[in-house]
């Protein structure tokens, strides 16, 4: 069962407009059905502890695995180098839309992982940029 995800409503528009000339793979249509299971709420509406686009988390890969700290990106400012993580990796779909203290299974190469977020260290509509 996965869990409920809220998504802005400027993020979903743009997320569409990106899947919409993107090539179909794995990553794409699992993305696509984020966003068609989505509760979307204005940006100016968003709970401050959901991940949206831009955000900075904190989150657990797998029962004691990693805790990693990434921003959530378009593919085009995928860094990871810079902690900046595409929305198109399949953990990042994974955080989009999630609350602190939530957690789901997700699908990778390797087989599912469960990705549980600690916290959301920086969101772009708790801090008012609701345009960004």
């Amino acid at each position: 069962m996965q869990p409920p995800i809220i998504l802005s409503s400027l993020d979903v528009e743009r997320l569409e407009r990106l899947l919409d000339t993107a090539p179909a793979t794995p990553a794409s249509t699992a993305l696509r059905a984020e966003l068609d299971r989505a509760e979307v709420r204005e940006p100016q509406d968003m709970p401050p502890d959901v991940v949206t686009m831009n955000a900075t988390v904190r989150f657990t890969v797998g029962d004691g695995g990693p805790t990693l700290q990434r921003t959530l990106v378009y593919p085009r400012d995928a860094d990871q180098d810079a902690g900046r993580l595409s929305v198109l990796a399949p953990v990042g779909s994974a955080l989009l839309g999630l609350r602190v203290g939530q957690h789901m299974a997700w699908p990778t190469p390797a087989g599912p992982v469960q990705v549980r977020i600690d916290e959301l260290v920086w969101q772009p509509e708790r801090a008012g940029e609701l345009h960004r």
